[in-house]
Formats: structure tokens, sequence, C-alpha cells
């Protein structure tokens, strides 16, 4: 039941028909008796801008989910930033201080890095191929990374969106080789699509599966369906692979933290989330 004493948490992007955030954060806080929920809210790009200062007057309102298109621009709209979302360029994550101050950080990344070494992976030494340099693909980059791997490859339709992630890469990381321009998958001991290509039937695959080989984890970050067109084809191949709803189920511990409601295990999460594709 939602009162007048509800916490509200948007969740901001558009559209919105494809989230699955409230269904996994609304079950856990009815189960763990928290008068809070998850709010879906459709904001267009060209809206946006405008749109953010006035939710965050609205009183009961603690902070906000950022996803596509939104988490680049979110960036110069809030008043501060973590590091981990000044090196991706990007916020997933908007807290309102008791001051009305607005903070953005970013937890993409360290819940798809979280989701792949739960698998038994590591990124230490690892050589991976992120295929989306927008706030997803920057996040996640930025964070394996972090974790220790020795070489990325980036790709993005825009290229000055992977070579602007390049750069801040480099200065962050000078160990880490990091190059640009290429979407082959071969040779690489991990691929990730960090783009929106597997929400529509129509889409084509983002890699060329011919040229996965059967040895490469394969990561997606699509979650319209459990497992997209490029990861059954992944999958018939023989790879390891994770699906969209892993990297959130990661991410969301470090959320409710950021959020102020405690925290909680992605097996506790799962166990009473209600998600429909």
């Amino acid at each position: 039941m939602i009162s007048g004493k509800t916490t509200l948490i948007g969740h901001l992007g558009y559209p919105t028909e494809t989230f699955k955030a409230p269904m996994i954060y609304n079950p856990w806080f009815e189960q763990q008796g928290i008068d809070a929920v998850v709010v879906p809210m459709g904001i267009k790009p060209e809206d946006y801008a405008a749109t953010l200062p006035l939710l965050f007057r609205m009183s009961n309102l603690r902070g906000a989910l950022v996803t596509m298109p939104h988490k680049v621009s979110t960036m110069r709209l809030v008043d501060e930033v973590t590091p981990t979302a000044r090196i991706a360029g990007a916020c997933n994550a908007i807290l309102k201080r008791p001051d009305g101050s607005l903070l953005g950080d970013l937890f993409d990344g360290a819940g798809f890095v979280r989701g792949v070494e739960r698998k038994g992976r590591t990124m230490r030494g690892a050589r991976v191929l992120v295929s989306g340099a927008g706030g997803v693909g920057s996040a996640i980059a930025a964070s394996i990374a972090a974790a220790g791997a020795a070489e990325l490859m980036l790709f993005d339709t825009h290229a000055g969106a992977a070579e602007g992630l390049a750069e801040r890469l480099r200065q962050h990381y000078p160990a880490l080789v990091v190059r640009t321009g290429s979407k082959d998958p071969a040779g690489w001991d991990m691929v990730v699509n960090a783009t929106p290509l597997g929400m529509r039937d129509s889409d084509p695959l983002p890699f060329d599966i011919d040229r996965i080989d059967p040895g490469t984890f394969v990561g997606e970050v699509v979650m319209k369906v459990e497992y997209t067109p490029l990861l059954k084809a992944a999958r018939e191949r023989g790879c390891q692979v994770q699906v969209g709803t892993d990297m959130l189920f990661e991410q969301i511990p470090a959320y409710l933290e950021f959020f102020g409601f405690g925290t909680t295990t992605a097996d506790a999460l799962r166990a009473v989330a209600r998600l429909a594709y």
C-alpha cells in the first residue's frame, strides 16, 4: 500500500516498458517491511533536463534510478558525482541529500563485474571487447579496468564516444591497453553487448557470432528477454554467458546502501523478485 508516508524512488528512462527494477525492489521492500516504492517515470530525452530538477522538488522523493537514455546527460544535471561516475562519464543513481543537493553515482559496471566473477571468471589480466560506449558501456568498461583487465577494445557507432571513454580510461589506468574501432569478437576472453541491440526482434546481432570462440565469455545488458538472440547463439557455440538481469541483481545491494535502506544479497533479491518478460 502506498501512503502519504511512502518514500519514493523514481526509475527514470524512456521507454519504460522493459523496466525490470520495480519487480525486484518492490517485493523486497514489502518483505522487509520498508515503506518505500520504486516508480517507473517515462521521460523523453528532449524533456529530461527540464524535468529532473522539478522532480527533485518533491519532498517524498529520496532519489532515482537512471537508465537509458539518460545516464550520460545526468552528469551535468547533478551537483556532484563520484569518481566512478566521473571516469565512466555517466550516472545511474541520484541521491537527494538532506541539504537538497543531488549526488550522482554509478553501479552498472560493478554489478556486471560481480556477476561475472560469481560465475568463476576473473577480470584480472583479461582481454575484453565492449560494444557500446554510452552510459552502461562506459560503466562496464570502467569497472572492468578497475578489476585489473589487461586490454580493452571499445566500439561504438559514434566513434567519438569510444575515443572519449578510451582517453578517460588511459588517464586513470595507464597500464591498461585501450584500443578503439573494432567489434570483431575473435580472440577475446570476453565480449560484452552494451548496446540496445536485442531489444527488438528485427535487430541484427551486435557481433558476428561465427567469429566468437567457444571459450569466450559473452555478456549482455539487454533485459527485455532473459536470453537474447546473442546469448542463445553464444550458448549454441558453447560459450559461457551472462544475462542482462544478472548485472541488475548484483548491483542492487549497492543501490540500497546508497539510498539508506540497508543491504542484501543477490540471492535474497532473486528469491522474492517477480520478474516478467
